[in-house]
Formats: C-alpha cells, sequence, structure tokens
C-alpha cells in the first residue's frame, strides 16, 4: 500500500537487512521466527509435562499445535498487550491463549519467561550458525581451488609490505584459507556443543516443576531431558540462574569477531594487490567505480567486507560487558543490550560471508603485472645464486662479491633517481668478469626457483588437511553469491 510504502522511507531501517543481508539470515532473526518458536515452545513444554503425568489434554495440545503460526491478528494482541503489561513474554502468553482457549489454563505452566526467550535465543543462534557454517564452507571451497590454480604462480612477497622473498598466488592463498578454514571449524565446534537451556524455573532452581510433580526429581529431571531432545539439542546446562550462562554469547560473538578479523586481514591484502594492478575482485561491464573519475576500478567489495568486519569486530565487546555485570541469578539490563548485539553479529557475518564468496568466485589475476613486479627486485634476489654458480665455475667469493655489490649499487640508483627499471642483469651480462655464467644467467633467474617449496605447501595443506575435512560439506557447496548492492 501507499502507507507501507510511505513507512518504508520516513523510518529508520537497519541497513544490514534493508541492504545487505540475505533472506534466510535475516528470517532467522525475524519476530515470526522469534514468536512462533515460543509458541512451539509452549507445545513442547506441554508435551513432555503430559507424558510425565500432568493433566493435559490431546485436545489441547492439538490446539496449540494448530496455531504455532502466528497471524496479523495475532501480533496485534500481543503488541496492544505489551503497551499495557511492559512485559513481551505475558503479551505473547494473552495472545496465544486468546487463539487457544482451551489450552489456556495450561500454557507457560510451571515456566518462567526465560523458558522461551532464552531457550528462543538458543535456537535461532544454533540456527544462525547452520546458515553462516554453509557458507564459510562454501568461501573454504572456493578460495582452495584459486589457490590449487595458481599453486605455482611465482609473486613476489612482502614482509613490512617491503619487497621480500617470492612466494606464490596460492601459497598467499593458502595463508588466507587457513585462517577462514579455523573459522569453519570454530564455528562447527561451536554449534555442536551450544546446549539448551531447559526447565529451570524462575532462578534455576527448578523449584515450579518440582511442585508441579509433587517433590519427583527423577519427573523434573526427565521433564528436562525430554523438553531438550524435543527441541533438537543433545544437552541442556544443569547449573543455571534465571537465564542460559551469558559467557556463551561471549563464545559466539568471539569467534564471529575472529572471523571479522580474518576476512578484514584478507580483503585488505586484496585491496592492496589491487592498487599493484596484480589481482582484482569482480567488476561488472555496467558497474561505475567513482561519479567523478570514470576510469576507476574501486575494490567496493573488499572495502565492504573491512568496513563491515570492524562493527563484526566491535560487536564482540558486547557480551563480555554484559556477562561482567549480571548480578547473582541475574539481571534484566542483558535483555536491550542483546536484542540489538547478537542479531547484529549474526547479520554483520552473513553479510560478509555472501560478499567474499562472491569477491573469490570472480577474482582476476593478471600475471604479467605481477612478473613484472617480479623483474624489478629479482635480479637484487638472484644476487646469491650468481654469487654460487661463479663459485662453482672457479671464482673467489670475495672478489665476486664486491663484483656483484658494485653493480647493485648502480642499478639501485638507476631505480631510484632515475626512475628506471632494474638493469643490473643487463650490467653483469656486459661484465666479462661475469662471462662464465653468461649462458646460464636465464636459467639462474628463472622465477620458480626462487619460490621454495610453496606449490608443494599448498597441495599438501589442502590434500591433507582441507579436502578430508571439507567431504562432509559435498551437497553444500553448489551455487554462486551474487550481491544486493
Amino acid at each position: 500500500s501507499v502507507r507501507k510504502m510511505a513507512e518504508q522511507y520516513d523510518t529508520y531501517r537497519s541497513p544490514l537487512v534493508s541492504r545487505y543481508a540475505s533472506k534466510e539470515m535475516s528470517f532467522n532473526f525475524s519476530d515470526r521466527k522469534k514468536f512462533s518458536c515460543w509458541r512451539k515452545l509452549w507445545v513442547i513444554l506441554a508435551k513432555a509435562e503430559q507424558k510425565l503425568g500432568l493433566e493435559i489434554s490431546d485436545e489441547q495440545i492439538k490446539e496449540m499445535e494448530s496455531k504455532v503460526d502466528l497471524t496479523e491478528k495475532d501480533f496485534k494482541i500481543a503488541a496492544e498487550e505489551e503497551k499495557i503489561r511492559r512485559h513481551d513474554v505475558m503479551s505473547h502468553v494473552h495472545a496465544f491463549s486468546v487463539c487457544c482457549p482451551r489450552a489456556a489454563p495450561i500454557i507457560h505452566l510451571g515456566a518462567t519467561s526465560c523458558f522461551v526467550g532464552d531457550n528462543a535465543d538458543l535456537i535461532v543462534m544454533k540456527d544462525g550458525l547452520g546458515i553462516l557454517i554453509t557458507k564459510l564452507a562454501r568461501c573454504v571451497d572456493r578460495l582452495s581451488k584459486f589457490a590449487q590454480e595458481y599453486a605455482d604462480l611465482p609473486t613476489l612477497g612482502f614482509t613490512h609490505f617491503q619487497p621480500a622473498q617470492l612466494t606464490t598466488v596460492g601459497k598467499r592463498a593458502c595463508l588466507w584459507l587457513q585462517d577462514i578454514f579455523t573459522d569453519l571449524k570454530n564455528l562447527e565446534r561451536l554449534k555442536s556443543e551450544l546446549r539448551f537451556r531447559g526447565i529451570k524455573g524462575a532462578s534455576g532452581t527448578q523449584a515450579s516443576f518440582l511442585s508441579l510433580f509433587d517433590g519427583d526429581h527423577s519427573k523434573v529431571d526427565e521433564l528436562d531431558k525430554l523438553v531438550t531432545q524435543m527441541a533438537g539439542f543433545g544437552s541442556s546446562y544443569i547449573i543455571t540462574g534465571q537465564t542460559y550462562p551469558r559467557k556463551v554469547d561471549n563464545e559466539i560473538l568471539s569467534s564471529l569477531a575472529s572471523f571479522g578479523a580474518s576476512l578484514h586481514k584478507i580483503c585488505t591484502d586484496i585491496r592492496l594487490l589491487a592498487h599493484m594492478k596484480e589481482i582484482e575482485e569482480p567488476f561488472e561491464k555496467n558497474q561505475i567505480g567513482s561519479s567523478a573519475m570514470a576510469y576507476k576500478r574501486n575494490p567496493m567489495r573488499s572495502e565492504r567486507c573491512c568496513s563491515l568486519s570492524r562493527h563484526l569486530v566491535a560487536l564482540s565487546i558486547n557480551p563480555l560487558q554484559t556477562t561482567s555485570v549480571q548480578w547473582f541469578e541475574r539481571t534484566l539490563d542483558d535483555s536491550a543490550n542483546r536484542r540489538i548485539s547478537i542479531p547484529e553479529a549474526f547479520l554483520t557475518a552473513d553479510v560478509v560471508l555472501n560478499t567474499f564468496q562472491n569477491i573469490v568466485e570472480g577474482l582476476v589475476v593478471y600475471p604479467k603485472v605481477i612478473e613484472r613486479h617480479i623483474q624489478h627486485e629479482l635480479p637484487f634476489m638472484a644476487t646469491e645464486n650468481i654469487l654460487m654458480e661463479m663459485v662453482k665455475q672457479g671464482g673467489d667469493r670475495q672478489k665476486i662479491h664486491e663484483e656483484i655489490r658494485v653493480l647493485s649499487q648502480q642499478a639501485a640508483s638507476v631505480v631510484k633517481n632515475e626512475g628506471k627499471d632494474n638493469d643490473l642483469i643487463q650490467r653483469i651480462k656486459n661484465s666479462n668478469f661475469f662471462t662464465p655464467i653468461h649462458s646460464s644467467l636465464d636459467k639462474i633467474l628463472d622465477s620458480k626457483m626462487f619460490i621454495g617449496r610453496s606449490a608443494q605447501q599448498v597441495e599438501r595443506f589442502i590434500k591433507l588437511e582441507v579436502e578430508p575435512y571439507m567431504s562432509r560439506y559435498h551437497l553444500d557447496l553448489g551455487g554462486s553469491a551474487d550481491l544486493n548492492v
């Protein structure tokens, strides 16, 4: 409607949702998913309580099951009730009771707000980790293929962003790959170890449930176990306060931040390589790099990854601070913060992953530019090899060293003071002193002679570590990543 369109442009909307994030991650943190999850948890609780002997009828459960999906009317009733009660859970208990009048007396029986609030958060985070893990696996797969394709293509290495010994394009990609491969395993571990809060009552003592079952501790334990299993978790926390341990949020957001740091480093490297014209991210036919400078091809995808990765890293401080101020069994100053920081962390990671997959699937390598940069520096790097070869031909090491030193300084002066290419090799070719190795200079200067075991390291790393682990994802690796904007 016209009114809804006006609201769309007249109110702030998070760019993470309106501009960048995927539909699946946006839905995962939507109100519909959250409140439907609450209703499913109430159904699960009722089923488990019925199974253990409480007076809950099949009709009541069927009525609840038929109303798990919220209507627009349900949302409206809950919103109106929350204005009066200032309590989100009780407003939804009321809305659920309105559409389930027979089940109303047993909805939320024995539970506290955190039964639905915290348990639903754990479900949503577990599902969110699943989405991220699949996307991160695709990035690992694409980067592995890129590394293998360029495993033996020599390129200038850098330490301190100063020219260093040669490496290969694939070996450098493996540095990136190793980082995100570590992130993948971290997220997978977190997902597999994530526990349910279960049924713990108002302050974690399970007193309300012990009362419901007339002091039968075994039934309370069984109820906790049943609810946990029915919600899709392998185990629940034995010890909680009113909430699940907020350190769980620390671990998850810290791991997402660690992934953000990995991506920031990788995409910074790509931006620097784009500056040197050695590697470029995808650039579409009609894409505009600058409104003023028509020739520009800005690495906007990598810049976006860096920009959002910084936000992801910054978000990790929120759960640390929240954990530190959870007085005794809990305080409510975690709630508003978690509503923002947790969804934003997942949404941000999702955007970064979508963007990075798109980058890796379209990376363009320019071997001629890379070779030209190598030739600027290789003559100096080759001096030791030249010296060794001259010694093999019977030369005096000290005299050879002095000849190379003099010619190197002359060549360096040409590069720095005259802005010309490095002409050291031509000087060596013109020198009678180096006549014994003139015929073997081309072999000595083959850039592949300077890459060490780079190609072999790429092959070993991918074959021994990455591929065996990635076999579990073979059904999830299809599809390409497109950007919304």
